[in-house]
């Protein structure tokens, strides 16, 4: 059992290099954008990237994940035609909806209450919609051809590119937020162009019939689970701006974006954790390792909530260049909620473990019935306390929303592939996360959140990981020595 527990951590180092690297540059434009826009711009373009991720999702409308089953499925000689099904299918579907889009621009523009001024960034993100969409196709394939460095390259790539562009048109030649569509359509261009030569490779510009219908009956229902999915991590941004304004919308996104430093341990995590279950689903001790697994994770990610809880201020003030900080100080008003959204993140990855025993036999049926549910939840949530609380209430909503759908995937997955997980360990860890999370609120709003009380709430949460015997001090020790004789 520990062989593969070792194997799945190095699995998840292995895929994480590359998460990280790509989720870190793009978040490298945090920095920027809230150093260089007022805190109304930048929630205009959080709220433009919120309807753009909607359209993401309906544009493809699960047709990729239909492509990968039956060109796994297909014989060599016909995988041309999924392809080219799929590829050309998509290009012309992707061709009409943009084409309404752009038809029906301006009452678009008036729905979405995107002031005139911004006309322009309309035509930009139906062009990028475009170009997103139809390489989707051709980024599937090659996961398919199992071309890693390819798909790395064409990705990293197109976000160094961004980052690129975004410096050069922001900061030399000052052409506003504005500057952060045009850069991301060039990027999206350059992953169309670059994956051509894969795409002619394959191409042989047929749709068969034999390969559309039950393609297409394969994606579309994966449209409404998607969406909902998408709502979970992106419906409080029109209700934000709604029932508050531009400015504090731009001032809770800047800071639900640290959030992402949860989002990578899970989804390093993520990466390596399906194929390990699948994996090892028939070995006789699987649901004995799937529970170690998970009090591992639980370890880990709320050793990583505390830490990043106490001590994110202090880094997101961090001085990086003449006076700059890594959130511009006009944002950090609303520091206070990223412990929420860090917990948020934690409880998507107790979702992310259960769905083992889901996937295993078989039951994905209730994915769009739990993510629906959890986006109900995130809007009436939302609605009920950002009169109340603010922006602390919309951090609550999305904590709320994945509560709930990691408790009702535990439900499920328990009724279809029961797993005995170390309930004592787990309930303890649930404990003293929200035990440091009253003592954190309470010191944060009672003025009395230093760097004493930070250490000193840092020193006595870990110190009870080894009292309620979460954590053994002999596993300690031994962990230790076995690294130290490795390295030795």
């Amino acid at each position: 059992m520990l062989k593969k527990i070792k194997q799945l951590t190095k699995e998840t180092a292995v895929y994480g290099i590359s998460t990280i690297v790509g989720r870190f540059i793009n978040f490298l434009l945090v920095p920027l954008y809230t150093n260089v826009f007022v805190n109304s711009e930048f929630g205009q373009f959080t709220l433009i990237y919120a309807y753009l991720s909607f359209f993401n999702v309906m544009f493809i409308y699960g047709m990729d994940a239909a492509f990968m089953k039956y060109t796994s499925l297909a014989e060599d000689e016909n995988k041309r035609d999924t392809f080219s099904t799929a590829y050309l299918f998509v290009l012309i579907t992707t061709g009409i909806l943009c084409f309404i889009l752009f038809y029906f621009r301006e009452t678009l523009q008036l729905a979405a209450q995107i002031p005139l001024k911004y006309s322009s960034i309309i035509n930009y993100v139906i062009l990028i919609l475009f170009f997103d969409t139809i390489t989707l196709i051709p980024f599937a394939n090659l996961r398919l051809e199992n071309k890693p460095a390819k798909f790395a390259g064409v990705k990293l790539g197109n976000i160094f590119l961004n980052l690129f562009l975004n410096i050069i048109l922001i900061l030399h030649l000052n052409m506003g937020i504005e500057s952060i569509f045009i850069s991301n359509l060039a990027a999206s261009v350059f992953s169309f162009v670059a994956l051509i030569p894969d795409t002619f490779r394959r191409i042989n510009f047929h749709i068969s019939k034999v390969f559309l219908k039950p393609m297409i009956k394969f994606a579309i229902p994966y449209l409404p689970g998607s969406l909902a999915a998408m709502m979970v991590q992106v419906i409080d941004v029109p209700i934000v701006r709604a029932m508050t304004n531009e400015s504090t919308l731009g001032t809770y996104r800047a800071n639900y974006k640290l959030g992402v430093l949860m989002m990578l341990f899970v989804s390093m995590f993520n990466y390596a954790w399906q194929p390990f279950f699948l994996n090892n689903a028939k070995e006789k001790d699987a649901k004995e390792l799937f529970s170690k697994v998970f009090t591992l994770f639980m370890i880990a990610g709320s050793l990583i909530w505390i830490v990043l809880s106490l001590f994110i201020d202090n880094l997101a003030s961090l001085q990086i260049y003449h006076g700059k900080s890594i959130i511009g100080k006009d944002y950090l008003s609303g520091i206070f909620i990223v412990p929420v959204i860090l917990l948020a993140y934690l409880f998507y990855g107790m979702y992310v473990n259960f769905t083992a025993g889901i996937y295993i036999q078989e039951k994905t049926k209730v994915f769009p019935l739990i993510t629906g549910i959890g986006a109900l939840v995130n809007v009436g949530v939302n609605i009920l306390l950002i009169p109340l609380l603010g922006i602390f209430g919309a951090a609550l909503a999305t904590l709320a929303s994945y509560i709930f759908m990691s408790a009702g995937l535990y439900f499920y997955s328990q009724k279809y592939y029961k797993i005995n997980y170390e309930f004592y360990k787990v309930i303890s860890i649930l404990f003293l996360l929200i035990s440091a999370s009253v003592i954190y609120y309470y010191l944060y709003f009672s003025n009395s959140l230093n760097l004493i009380s930070k250490v000193l709430v840092l020193i006595v949460f870990i110190s009870l990981f080894f009292f309620m015997k979460i954590i053994k001090k002999e596993e300690v020790i031994k962990t230790i020595k076995l690294l130290v004789r490795r390295k030795s």
